[in-house]
């Protein structure tokens, strides 16, 4: 009994692929479009894609039309090929601003650029594109069911980029270029001012200040210490209570030390 199902199933499987090449080689549009729409129904995009790489040139400018250009982009999408789902729907979305599918384009064509976004540590092209496409869609479309999905997605591609902000200036830190991550992390928090690595920013900063002060040239501590301690109360204003304190109140107390270190040689000095 087995053996005989797998012989139909061989059967089947084979006359299917037959049948699929046969349509695939012949010149009979109507007869592609309705194999193509199958094997789209089915979930073979593949298959569908090559039909429909046949077809879309002559259903150009028929009622037909609509629908196909909508599949094929939507085609590209199942398949991950971000790129020409995104200008597939972009341009089904110019091309029928009218059809009920609009909207669903426009979305699907926003969500292919947020899914081309690299992780935070590459080169980030694609998520300003992606965020700027995600806020063209909710501009447009402001009571679309897929509006809370977008903004979740616009919170995800802000985060990403706040994350690389904070990673650049942390790194300047790593390499002891404390003047550009000061610059950094002061350009972080003026940017960001809602951001859940505003703490990290503000620490980060003191940290930068108090190390460029211990390193500078003799005549220059004193000064970058008391703008390092400036540093230190910007901080403490908004995050005191964080996990970051610890670390902050270890290094302002170093901070302190040498600043009583200059007061004192300035009591003995004007005793003599």
């Amino acid at each position: 009994m087995r053996t005989t199902l797998l012989l139909l199933f061989s059967i089947l499987l084979f006359t299917s692929c037959s049948e699929y090449q046969r349509v695939l080689k012949n010149d009979d549009t109507a007869e592609k479009y309705t194999m193509m729409n199958t094997m789209y129904e089915t979930g073979k995009f593949k298959k569908a894609l090559k039909l429909m790489e046949q077809i879309v040139p002559a259903y150009r400018g028929k009622p037909q039309a609509e629908k196909l250009m909508f599949m094929y982009a939507n085609t590209f999408y199942n398949l991950e090929d971000f790129y020409l789902a995104g200008y597939q729907f972009e341009r089904f979305a110019t091309s029928y601003p009218k059809s009920d599918s609009a909207e669903a384009a426009s979305y699907k064509g926003a969500k292919s650029y947020y899914e081309l976004s690299s992780r935070f540590s590459l080169d980030q092209k694609d998520t300003y594109k992606g965020l700027e496409k995600l806020q063209d869609f909710i501009n447009k479309f402001p009571d679309s069911d897929f509006r809370i999905d977008a903004n979740e997605k616009v919170a995800e591609l802000n985060d990403k980029l706040e994350k690389k902000s904070i990673e650049t200036a942390k790194q300047y830190l790593r390499i002891s270029d404390f003047k550009a991550a000061i610059e950094s992390f002061d350009n972080f928090i003026l940017d960001n001012p809602g951001s859940v690595y505003r703490k990290d920013a503000y620490f980060g900063k003191f940290e930068a200040a108090y190390k460029l002060a211990i390193r500078s040239y003799p005549s220059l501590v004193k000064d970058r210490l008391i703008t390092a301690k400036g540093y230190y109360n910007n901080f403490a204003k908004y995050y005191k209570d964080s996990t970051l304190n610890e670390d902050a109140a270890k290094i302002l107390e170093d901070v302190n030390l040498r600043l009583n270190e200059y007061e004192t040689e300035t009591e003995t000095s004007s005793l003599k």
